[in-house]
Order: structure tokens, then sequence, then C-alpha cells
């Protein structure tokens, strides 16, 4: 980053919008072949089924905005003072394919990010998306990323049904460790196996799909013993932690009481709680979540360094929500922290 950048304006920080997607033609193509064939799982059939395909101006602006990598981008950015943003291929990335045709995919995407982020050195940054499909080619991927330039390593949540606590994905937790890059875990729909009720109740999706399957998959993770075995790991979600930090106490509680009544055999006691794995391993952004009370109430139970700011471009572009940001009612010192030094820590930037 510039100095120019550094010292624009009068308000004493950067705004780095640390969730902010992005797609290519392929990719978008590609979910609307596998719904056209009758491969889609139920989520991506639902989620792109519109996005990729309906006529509202709600979905027309988001897919062109997802597809643009300079100029619409950059004015939207400047629009609503942002300063810099950290990119990522929208959910769910190339994980609804089977693997070959990921790792392609994957592949140019990536190359196609690097080319923007070169275009743009001062505006973007970019995250390594995986195929996580195959986890060895998955680790080279991470490493080839760093290599590129990115900052972070991007997972869209499961891979047919598949989560990240599972031992065949170890190889993608150790790349992650080794090039020390944080992992970025974002939402996508439920698998097919638990979104009937949810799709039923139209509540798939950001709406509140995306927080229970995120949420659940955080909470394999750290009660699978992840962070004992990877304890500098770190680990990011999005939308104020999908609800995390409110159920902190209670889920802290009932763990460790399953764990005394060893109710279920694979359930082993860890070395820490899931309070101490919170505030030292996972990070949390508070895209789609604009909402001072939130905000402050994270920053209070999981600590001020452990929240950063990000927007959620562009499936939530509201200037307002900005705002909310600025005029929190905390100390500049934390404000800084919030949108701009702790994204810097976190991806190193």
């Amino acid at each position: 980053m510039t100095h120019e950048l550094k010292t624009r304006g009068d308000r004493g920080y950067l705004r780095i919008a640390t969730e902010e997607a992005f797609a290519t033609r392929e990719q978008i193509d590609g979910y609307l072949r596998l719904i056209r064939e009758g491969k889609a799982d139920k989520g991506v059939k639902s989620l792109w089924g519109f996005y990729a395909s309906s006529p509202s101006e709600r979905a027309v602006q988001i897919l062109d905005r997802l597809l643009d990598l300079d100029a619409r981008r950059i004015a939207d950015m400047d629009a609503t003072g942002i300063d810099v943003a950290i990119l990522s291929l929208t959910a769910p990335g190339v994980q609804a394919f089977e693997a070959e045709e990921a790792k392609a995919m994957v592949t140019r995407a990536n190359d196609h990010l690097a080319e923007a982020v070169s275009r743009h050195p001062d505006r973007f940054v970019g995250m390594t998306s995986i195929a996580p499909q195959d986890p060895a080619w998955s680790a080279h991927e991470i490493a080839r990323g760093k290599e590129l330039g990115f900052k972070g390593v991007m997972i869209n949540s499961h891979t047919h049904g598949e989560y990240l606590d599972n031992p065949k994905f170890d190889p993608i937790f150790r790349a992650a460790v080794e090039v020390d890059q944080l992992i970025y875990i974002h939402p996508q729909s439920p698998p097919d196996r638990m979104i009937d009720p949810i799709i039923e109740a139209g509540l798939d999706g950001a709406i509140f799909g995306f927080g229970v399957e995120v949420g659940m998959h955080l909470l394999r993770i750290i009660t699978s013993g992840v962070f004992d075995r990877y304890p500098s790991l770190q680990i990011a979600v999005g939308h104020m932690g999908e609800a995390l930090p409110f159920w902190l106490y209670r889920l802290d509680y009932m763990h460790q009481a399953t764990v005394r009544s060893k109710r279920y055999p694979f359930m082993k006691p860890l070395k820490k709680t899931i309070f101490d794995y919170m505030r030292e391993n996972v990070l949390i952004t508070t895209s789609g979540m604009a909402w001072a009370p939130a905000i402050k109430f994270s920053q209070e139970v999981l600590g001020v360094d452990r929240v950063l700011y990000a927007m959620d471009y562009p499936y939530e572009y509201e200037p307002d929500e900005v705002r909310t940001h600025d005029l929190l009612d905390i100390s500049d010192e934390d404000k800084r922290k919030l949108m701009q030094t702790n994204a810097e820590r976190a991806f190193k930037l």
C-alpha cells in the first residue's frame, strides 16, 4: 500500500474490506450447466439458478459486479470510501464440480485474480482458492498462491457434503500453516442432507442457511482437535462469526459436559476450551453485519484484535453500512484496529 493511500482523508485509518467476492464467467456458466444437467445440489440450484439467470435488478447488478475486476469495482470502492479490497472467488467456488474440472477452473481463476491484483496493486489483495476435492493438489495450489502474491486461502465451506474436520483434508491445514496464511471459510448453502427444511421456509442462502452451515463447520473443526494439531493455524469466518460469539458461553459449557459424559466416542478432550480457540485461533469479520451492538459485543467477547471490517461486496453494497463502522462508539485506536490494522496483521499485508 502506498503512502498516499495511508494518508488519504482525515479519518486516521484505511478501510480494508476483507470479504469481497469476484467471479469468472467460466465459473458462472459451469453452475448453469450443472443446473441444466441435473447435477447441481439443491443449494447451487436455489442460489445460482436465481443470481445467474434472473432478470431482477438485484441479480443483474450482483452478477455484473462479481465479474468486474477493474473500473466498475474501483468506482464502487471509491464511492463508499473503501481503500483496499481483499478479493476471493465467490461461493461455492469450484467446490460444486468434480475434481479434475474444479482444479483446472480454479487454476485459471487464481491466475485471473493475480492479473487483476497486478493491475491494481494499491487497491486489491487476493486470496488463493482451491479445489478441496483433491487435498494434496490443493496443498500445492496454496503454495503457488503465495508465489502469486496472495495473502490467504479461501474455502467455501463443505465440499459435496464433506467438512474439513475429515482427516482426508489435513494436507490443506498443513499447507496453510507452512505458508503462514489464514484460511477463510466462506458460507455456501447447506448440503442436500440438511437443506430441505431451510429451503421449504425460504431461509437458505444469506438470510439463515449460510450462517447455520458455516457455524457448524467451524465448530466441527474446533471440536475435532484441528487447532491442537496446528496451534498456529488461523481461521477467519464472516458475518460476525456466524453467530458463534453469541452462543459461546453455552457452546463452551455443553461441549465440556458432553466430553465428560463420554456420550460420543469420537469427541475427545481438547487442550483448551472452545472459548480459548475462538480468542486465539479464530478471526471474525463484520461482513453483512453492520450492526453496532453486535460489533461491540464481539469485540468484548473475542477481543478487539479478533474482529475485522468487511463489506460483503457485491452481495451487500450499502454506503450506510460503512458509516455504521465509522460512527461506532469505540476508541479511535480500536476503530483503527477494526478497519485497518487487524487486517494488515491477519493477512500480513
